[in-house]
């Protein structure tokens, strides 16, 4: 599949050398909010691209793993060059030829997909990791080679060449990436609003054990924030602020499958459940403290001003006002073909498919104009699945 057909698949009548900036009424920001999840994130990149198109340039970017590169790239470039530099990024990490021809059928693709995903594992991937000069098992302890298997020189090669740093840091984007702490096990955000990022904390982001080694920042090493937290939507929900907020949310594995009938698929179906969101959840428990923060608001009311404290003023001033948030949930769809190494098939001809995928699925998620609407007052939040009818 060329690039030229994809990138010339162009909405009617899209103008994307404006950029104006689109919003539904009531909104305040645009989020999106990128899973990790290794070489399916390029249809996150096909995500972009259909939110470039309308116009739709998001003011907070959050990810992790293969999402915080994805955000990295998207935040640190402008608009008009951020589908360039994704493209570029993904070009290259996928650059190797696997087959110079693939005959028709599932039973070839999952052979081609396989044979991809062994050169992956024994000579890394150009632009992205390298393997050791000395295997970890015949390392010394200590050793800079003794706690990975790869090494992610490339990668930091990549991010300085496609990502503006300082553009980053003037923070004219929301920019976070999840991680989590070697040493306590704790789960943490780089957020440029709180911290300067540089190409380490992108890659400790996305530094997955035993794969990839673990990634220094000041005194505290860190590996991929996935192990803890795969989607790092939570942060977004955790912001104090009163902005009604429209957010994109794209998931790489999906909780939902089919039993499995072989060991593979067992295999695929393991880290499917593993890595995939937990938007349900969150979002229950998003709407049970709202609620329960406008019943203590409408209580404080019925109080006489002059008996509240001064904690009490505090509060019900900032329950006057709750944001609201519309949550768009894009989830990437396996195909037949694709087993439990589809997170490190890198192969180009997959990558141009994940693209495709993200593109077309966020193309038929804007089209529905009633799903991007912000809630109604009081409401709180509301989910919308491009492959689900039924809303929660």
């Amino acid at each position: 599949m060329p690039w030229g057909f994809i990138m010339d698949m162009r909405t009617p009548n899209s103008d994307t050398s404006s950029f104006h900036q689109w919003r539904p009424e009531r909104c305040d920001r645009v989020a999106l909010v990128l899973q990790g999840g290794g070489a399916l994130g390029a249809y996150q990149a096909g995500v972009y691209q259909a939110l470039h198109e309308e116009g739709m340039e998001p003011d907070w970017v959050c990810g992790v793993s293969i999402g915080a590169i994805n955000s990295a790239i998207i935040a640190g470039n402008p608009p008009e060059r951020r589908l360039e530099r994704l493209r570029t990024f993904w070009d290259r990490i996928t650059s190797r030829k696997v087959w110079h021809y693939t005959p028709d059928g599932d039973v070839y693709r999952k052979a081609r997909n396989l044979t991809s995903s062994f050169l992956t594992t024994t000579m890394g991937q150009p632009g992205f990791f390298k393997p050791h000069d000395l295997n970890p098992w015949l390392s010394p302890a200590g050793a800079r080679t003794a706690t990975s298997y790869y090494d992610t020189t490339p990668l930091r090669d990549s991010l300085i060449e496609l990502v503006d740093f300082d553009l980053i840091n003037s923070r004219k984007m929301h920019f976070a990436v999840g991680a989590v702490n070697v040493l306590t096990g704790n789960f943490l955000y780089f957020d440029n609003k709180k911290e300067v990022i540089g190409p380490e904390h992108v890659m400790a982001s996305g530094a997955l054990p035993p794969a990839l080694p673990m990634v220094k920042i000041g005194t505290d090493h860190f590996w991929d924030g996935g192990i803890v937290s795969n989607t790092p939507l939570q942060h977004l929900l955790d912001q104090e602020d009163k902005m009604n907020s429209l957010v994109f949310q794209v998931d790489l594995f999906n909780a939902r499958g089919v039993l499995p009938r072989d060991i593979q698929e067992v295999m695929a179906r393991h880290k499917d459940i593993m890595y995939s969101s937990r938007t349900r959840y969150n979002t229950d428990v998003y709407k049970r403290m709202n609620q329960l923060k406008t019943d203590f608001y409408k209580v404080l009311l019925k109080v006489p001003e002059e008996k509240l404290t001064d904690h009490e003023r505090a509060l019900r001033d900032r329950f006057a006002d709750l944001p609201e948030i519309t949550i768009l949930q894009m989830i990437y769809q396996q195909k037949a073909y694709e087993g439990d190494s589809k997170d490190h098939e890198f192969s180009a001809t997959s990558m141009r498919e994940h693209w495709l995928s993200g593109l077309e699925d966020t193309r038929r998620t804007l089209k529905r104009r009633d799903w991007l609407a912000m809630p109604e007052a009081g409401m709180g939040i509301l989910v919308h699945d491009v492959h689900r009818e039924k809303d929660y």
